[in-house]
C-alpha cells in the first residue's frame, strides 16, 4: 500500500499579495478591492480535503527552510539579497501581477526548502510513499535573478539542483502541467543536458516583456548544451481531460523513456482546472487523477520509482482543493470515491490532438516520435 508524505509549514500561509484589482494593482476605478488570486485559502483548503479523504494514508512532515547556498545554484546572489530587503521593508508589488508583504521571504524559502525535501524523499526513501510538497508562494515562473507569476524562487529547480550538486541524480526530469508555462525552469536550465523540462501550458504567450521575456512556443527547444532538452506543448483553450491524456501518451512518455531520469519532479499546478480564473483547460478531477496516475507510472518504468509532487498554481479557491486530491488519489493507485462538484465543460481533443501532433513535429529531431 501507497502512503503519502505531506511536507507542509504554515509559513504558507503567512504570504500575503496586495489586494487590487485581481492580480493586477488598484485604480480607483471600481467599487470593491478584490483579493490577490494567490489567497491563502488555496493552500488552507488542500490542507483540510487531505486530512478528510486521506488522514488514513498521510503523514505530514515538516519543511526545514531552502539556505542561502541551495538557491544560488539556480538564483543569483543579488536577486536573493534584494526579495530579503524587499520584504524586510514590509514587501509590496514587485511585478503588476506579484508582490508579497514581510513574510514572504520566509514563505519563499521554505516553499523551496519543502520542494528539495520532498525530492530527497524520493530518491532515498524505500518509495513505500509518495513525497508531496504542499508549498506557497509557487516557484515555477522564477527566473535566476527575476520574479514572475506569483513566484520568487523557483521551488522545482532549487530541489532538481539540489539532487544533481550533491550527487543524488545524474539526471532529472521536470514535467509541469501547470496551464501557466514553466518559463522560469526553462530558463534556469536552458543551456543544460542533465534536467529535462517539459511544460504542458495553456498557448498563452508572454504576458509582460520584461518579467517574463520566454515565448513559451515551440521554437524555444534549449541552446547549447540544452538543445533539445526544452520541451514545450502548447495546448489550445479547452484542451480537456483526453486531450492531456494524448500529450501525456504521445509525447510526454517516449521523451521521459528516452531520456530515463533518476528521479521525475512534477510542478503540479492544477489552474488548467476546469473552473479556474486563470485558465481555460477544462480538466475535471478524473482528468488530474489522471495525471497524478501517469505521474507514478513513468516515475515507476522510467525513474526507478523517484518520484515528488511539488504544489504550483490553481486559484478557484474550492475546486483546486478537488483537482489536488485527485493528483494525490491517481499517484497513490487509489479509487476515487469523491465526484468533482464542477463538471460540467467537455473539452475538445481534436484541437488538442492537433496541437500535441505540432509539438511532437517540432521535437521529433531530439526524440524518438514518430
Amino acid at each position: 500500500m501507497t502512503d503519502l508524505c505531506v511536507y507542509y509549514d504554515d509559513a504558507a500561509l503567512a504570504h500575503a499579495p496586495p489586494v487590487g484589482e485581481f492580480d493586477m494593482p488598484w485604480t480607483d476605478r471600481l467599487a470593491v478591492k478584490q483579493s490577490h488570486p494567490d489567497r491563502r485559502e488555496r493552500i488552507e483548503n488542500v490542507v483540510s480535503i487531505i486530512r478528510s479523504e486521506l488522514d488514513d494514508r498521510t503523514t505530514w512532515a515538516e519543511i526545514d527552510p531552502a539556505t542561502e547556498s541551495e538557491l544560488r545554484r539556480v538564483h543569483t546572489a543579488s536577486y536573493i539579497d534584494a526579495i530579503r530587503t524587499w520584504a524586510e521593508d514590509g514587501g509590496g508589488r514587485l511585478t503588476t501581477e506579484t508582490g508579497g508583504n514581510a513574510e514572504t521571504y520566509r514563505a519563499a524559502l521554505t516553499a523551496a526548502g519543502g520542494a528539495v525535501a520532498a525530492a530527497e524523499h524520493a530518491v532515498t526513501a524505500d518509495r513505500s510513499d509518495v513525497p508531496y510538497a504542499l508549498v506557497r508562494p509557487s516557484g515555477h515562473h522564477a527566473q535566476p535573478s527575476q520574479s514572475d507569476g506569483f513566484c520568487f524562487f523557483n521551488n522545482v529547480a532549487v530541489a532538481a539542483a539540489h539532487l544533481l550538486e550533491t550527487g543524488q541524480a545524474d539526471r532529472v526530469a521536470v514535467l509541469d502541467w501547470d496551464v501557466h508555462h514553466a518559463n522560469g525552469t526553462q530558463e534556469i536550465f536552458y543551456d543544460r543536458d542533465d534536467v529535462l523540462v517539459v511544460s504542458l501550458h495553456n498557448d498563452h504567450w508572454s504576458w509582460d516583456e520584461e518579467t517574463h521575456p520566454q515565448s513559451c512556443d515551440l521554437t524555444e527547444r534549449g541552446t547549447g548544451n540544452g538543445t533539445g532538452y526544452t520541451v514545450n506543448v502548447p495546448l489550445p483553450a479547452g484542451t480537456g481531460d483526453d486531450g492531456y491524456r494524448y500529450a501525456i501518451d504521445e509525447l510526454v512518455e517516449p521523451v521521459m523513456a528516452s531520456f530515463d531520469p533518476d528521479a521525475l519532479l512534477v510542478s503540479a499546478g492544477q489552474d488548467a482546472g476546469t473552473m479556474d480564473p486563470l485558465g481555460r483547460n477544462t480538466v475535471t478531477k478524473p482528468g488530474f487523477e489522471s495525471l497524478g496516475a501517469r505521474a507514478r507510472t513513468l516515475s515507476d518504468e522510467y525513474a526507478d520509482g523517484s518520484l515528488a509532487i511539488v504544489q504550483e498554481g490553481g486559484y478557484h479557491v474550492t475546486h483546486l482543493a478537488y483537482a489536488t486530491l485527485g493528483v494525490l488519489e491517481g499517484a497513490l493507485e487509489l479509487e476515487s470515491a469523491i465526484d468533482d462538484p464542477f463538471t460540467f465543460m467537455p473539452g475538445n481533443t481534436d484541437l488538442a490532438e492537433q496541437a500535441v501532433d505540432r509539438a511532437r513535429q517540432a521535437h521529433r529531431e531530439y526524440w524518438p516520435l514518430e
